[in-house]
C-alpha cells in the first residue's frame, strides 16, 4: 500500500475518553437550565411542572439590571485594554529579538496556572496597604490580570502566521511604521483582535474570584447571584439568570473561536 493511499484510523480509546470527559464535565451544568423551568422553589426530582415564571421575575428586579450593567461596563473596558496590551505583547514577541523572551511569555501566562484566589488575596492586601478603596476599578484591575493571558494566547497565532514581507513591501513604498500597522498589519490580524475582544469580555463578565475579593459597594452580576444564594426563595430566579449567562457565554466563546480560525485554516493548507 502506497503512502498516498494510507488512511489514518481513528483512535477509538481517545474518542471514548473524550466523550466520557465531556459527559462528566457538562452534565451537571445542564441541570441548571433544566431546573430553571421547574415550577417549584426546590431543586429535586421529579419536576413539579414547566414554567417561565422565574425568567419573567428577572425583568422586574432593578438590582439585577444594575449588577448586569456593572459587569458589562467592567467587561467592555477590560476586553479593550487586555486586547490592546495583547496586540502589543504578541507583536513584540513575534517581531523582535527580546532578551529572555521565553521567560517573558511564561510570566504573561502565569495567571493561567496560578489559582485566582492567590492573585485576589495579593491584590486585596496591596490595595488595602495603598489605601485604594474597593470599587469597579479594582475589580477591573483583577480581571485584567486574568484576561491578559487569554488575549496574548489568542493573538500570538495571528502574528506568528503573518507574512512579514507585506510589512516590508509597505516600508519599501515609503509608508512609516504607524500607518503600515493600521493599513497592512491590523486588517490581517483583525479576526484575532475581534476574537480576543469577545473571549476576554466573556471571561471578565463571568469572573467571580477576583470580584469576590475586590468588589466594593457596586456588585457585578456573579457577585449579585452569589449573594442571592442565601435566600431559598430567590434560588429559582438565580437558576434562570445562570442559564441565560451560560448560553450567552457559550455563544460568545463559540463565535470567538470561529473568528480566531478565519485565515489560519487557509494558511495551514
Amino acid at each position: 500500500m502506497s503512502s498516498g493511499s494510507y488512511i489514518k484510523r481513528p483512535n477509538r480509546p481517545l474518542q471514548i475518553y473524550a466523550i466520557i470527559f465531556l459527559f462528566v464535565l457538562y452534565l451537571p451544568i445542564l441541570f441548571i437550565p433544566l431546573f430553571s423551568f421547574n415550577d417549584s422553589i426546590y431543586v429535586r426530582f421529579p419536576l413539579q411542572g414547566f414554567t417561565l415564571q422565574w425568567y419573567g421575575e428577572l425583568w422586574s428586579r432593578e438590582p439585577v439590571w444594575i449588577a448586569l450593567w456593572n459587569s458589562v461596563r467592567v467587561g467592555l473596558v477590560v476586553s479593550v485594554i487586555s486586547t490592546v496590551l495583547g496586540v502589543i505583547a504578541a507583536r513584540a514577541i513575534t517581531r523582535y529579538r527580546l532578551p529572555g523572551k521565553s521567560a517573558l511569555v511564561t510570566f504573561i501566562m502565569m495567571p493561567l496556572v496560578i489559582p485566582g484566589i492567590i492573585f485576589g488575596v495579593a491584590l486585596l492586601v496591596l490595595l488595602s496597604r495603598a489605601g485604594v478603596p474597593l470599587s469597579l476599578y479594582t475589580v477591573g484591575l483583577g480581571h485584567l490580570i486574568v484576561c491578559m493571558p487569554f488575549a496574548v494566547a489568542t493573538l500570538l497565532p495571528r502574528f506568528e502566521g503573518f507574512d512579514v514581507s507585506m510589512e516590508e513591501a509597505s516600508a519599501d513604498l515609503g509608508e512609516n511604521g504607524w500607518w503600515t500597522f493600521w493599513r497592512v498589519t491590523f486588517p490581517i490580524v483583525f479576526p484575532g483582535v475581534l476574537a480576543s475582544l469577545l473571549l476576554t469580555f466573556t471571561i471578565s463578565f463571568d469572573e467571580f474570584i477576583m470580584a469576590f475579593f475586590l468588589t466594593g459597594t457596586d456588585p457585578t452580576l456573579p457577585m449579585y447571584i452569589w449573594g442571592q444564594l442565601r435566600f431559598p426563595k430567590e434560588f429559582p430566579s438565580v437558576l434562570a439568570m445562570s442559564s441565560i449567562i451560560l448560553f450567552a457565554s457559550f455563544a460568545l466563546v463559540f463565535i470567538a473561536q470561529r473568528i480566531s480560525r478565519i485565515g489560519l485554516e487557509d494558511s495551514n493548507t
